[in-house]
Parts: structure tokens; C-alpha cells; sequence
């Protein structure tokens, strides 16, 4: 098999490989369970944050309601003494300690209000998540044995995934078929009419653009494939990027450049200018190294 060749084979492979990628149901519900449990756990850490705070504004207001009281005894005891000055004083700092107490008692009530309110929310959700827990397992249950009673179905039947996938591949032998023969007219009528001497194989550059070549030029393609056939066996590099370069020049300047919404197939993709000589005999030999875009 031609390196041009087998860069095409992987690339269909890779193609197909994505398109048959499909959820799992069982993994989105793991998933779905595990982030409403991230969003409870932190409900109850604003809960234990406000507690927190109410706790410190508690410690702050007992200081203060010591200090007043001290205050106010050291009013008496200075009244009892005829120092009214310190009395007065006293109080003054005995009032200031209750303006700050006030305050501290409006914060303290407003963070209960929070903490109350979180925890009400910590609770409804607390309910949800073990309502989906539950739903979880219900949905997962009922998933595996819809699919074990679909395998089994499918075996007793004998429409296995293996038989589907023989039906696909005939439906689609069926449909190129019904295209190859389509085009046969064609490629009869454009030949007895003579356009076909313009018109010849269509390459891509992997990861660049895609060109129309003359029929003419077919030869001379299938050629460079065969020197870089040679060069790649015989583990010359310098030979092989030469070769590389002077074939992408070539089918840059005697190539028709297609547009970019071009959707029309192409007969062949040619490696892209940075293909390593190990690359292109990984590729060669059956591994598929196309990780370059």
C-alpha cells in the first residue's frame, strides 16, 4: 500500500472514529450527582461561616456588657466618693459601650436571619439531592436493563451489532454503487464529448487545501508516490523530504486551487510538508501518525 494511500485509509478511520463516540447515560447521571453534591457542601459552608461570625459578634458583645457594668459601678462608687467629674465620665463611657452593644445586637439578629435562611436552603437542597440520588439509581437500573434486554433481543433475532454493521456496509456498497454507476454515464458522456481531457484526480494536502489535477498529470503523481515509496524503505530522509517538497510544489502551481467550501471528495491526501521521515514509516507500517493538524 502507498503512503498517499494508507494517509487517506486513516484518515476515514479517524472520521468514523468520531462519529460513532455516543454518550453514557450512566456517566452523565454520575456526573449530574456529583456537582449537586459539590453545591450542597457549599450551602453548609456559608452556614458554617455565618455561625462563625454570629460567635465572634457574641464574644465582642459579652466583653462589652462587662465593661459597661463596670463602668457603672465605678459611676456609684464615685458618686458615693462626692467625685462627680468621674461619675460623669464613667457614665459617658457606660453610654458609648451601650450605643456600641445596640449596634452589635441589630448585626448579631441580621446574621441569625442568614444563618437561618441558609440553613433552609441547605435543607431543600439536602432533600433534592437525595430525591436524584434515588431517581439515579432508579434511571441507571432501568438503562442496563433496557440494554442487556436489547443484546439479548438482538441475538435471539440475529440482529447482533455485528449483523448491523454488515447491514451498514451493504447499504452503503448499495448506494456507491448506484453512484459508481451514475458517474460511468458520466465519464461515458464526458468522454465521447472529450471534456475529460481537463479533468483528472482530486488531492488534499493534509491540513491545507485541495486541488484539481489535469488527467494528464495522473502518471507523474502515481511516480512521486513511488519515489517516496522508495525513499521511505530505504531510510533516506534527506531524499524523502526532497521528494515531499518538490511533489507539494508541483501540485501547488500545476494544481487548480478548490475553494474552501469545495465539499467535493478527494481521490487522494498527500502528507503536509512537516512529515517526518519515522512518521511516514509509522504510517506505512499501520500506525496512524496524523496528530499534526
Amino acid at each position: 500500500m502507498s503512503v498517499i494511500q494508507r494517509m487517506s485509509d486513516v484518515i476515514q478511520q479517524k472520521v468514523n472514529s468520531v462519529l460513532d463516540k455516543a454518550e453514557d447515560p450512566n456517566e452523565a447521571l454520575d456526573l449530574s450527582y456529583q456537582k449537586q453534591l459539590e453545591a450542597l457542601q457549599q450551602v453548609r459552608r456559608g452556614v458554617a461561616d455565618v455561625l462563625t461570625s454570629e460567635k465572634r459578634l457574641e464574644l465582642q458583645q459579652n466583653e462589652l456588657s462587662q465593661s459597661q457594668a463596670k463602668l457603672q459601678a465605678q459611676a456609684r462608687e464615685a458618686v458615693a466618693q462626692g467625685r462627680d467629674d468621674l461619675a460623669r465620665l464613667a457614665l459617658t463611657r457606660a453610654q458609648s459601650a451601650q450605643e456600641q452593644l445596640d449596634g452589635l445586637q441589630g448585626q448579631i439578629a441580621q446574621l441569625k436571619a442568614q444563618e437561618q435562611k441558609l440553613e433552609d436552603t441547605a435543607m431543600k437542597l439536602q432533600a433534592k439531592v437525595e430525591a436524584f440520588r434515588t431517581q439515579r439509581e432508579t434511571m441507571k437500573a432501568q438503562y442496563t436493563a433496557a440494554k442487556a434486554s436489547t443484546q439479548v433481543g438482538e441475538s435471539v433475532t440475529g440482529l447482533s451489532e455485528h449483523m448491523a454493521d454488515v447491514n451498514l456496509m451493504l447499504d452503503r456498497a448499495r448506494e456507491k454503487t448506484t453512484q459508481m454507476q451514475a458517474r460511468s454515464a458520466a465519464v461515458d458522456q464526458l468522454m465521447d464529448s472529450g471534456a475529460l481531457d481537463t479533468i483528472g484526480p482530486g488531492g488534499r494536502i493534509h491540513g491545507e487545501d485541495q486541488y484539481r489535477l489535469p488527467e494528464a498529470d495522473r502518471r507523474k503523481l502515481d511516480q512521486f508516490d513511488a519515489d517516496l515509496m522508495s525513499a521511505i524503505r530505504a531510510g533516506d530522509e534527506p531524499r524523502f523530504k526532497g521528494t515531499l517538497t518538490t511533489l507539494l510544489t508541483w501540485v501547488r502551481s500545476e494544481g487548480q486551487k478548490l475553494p474552501g467550501d469545495d465539499l467535493s471528495g478527494s481521490d487522494v491526501v498527500l502528507p503536509s510538508s512537516d512529515m517526518t521521515l519515522k512518521e511516514a514509516q509509522d504510517l506505512v507500517a499501520g500506525e496512524p501518525a496524523l496528530s499534526k493538524s
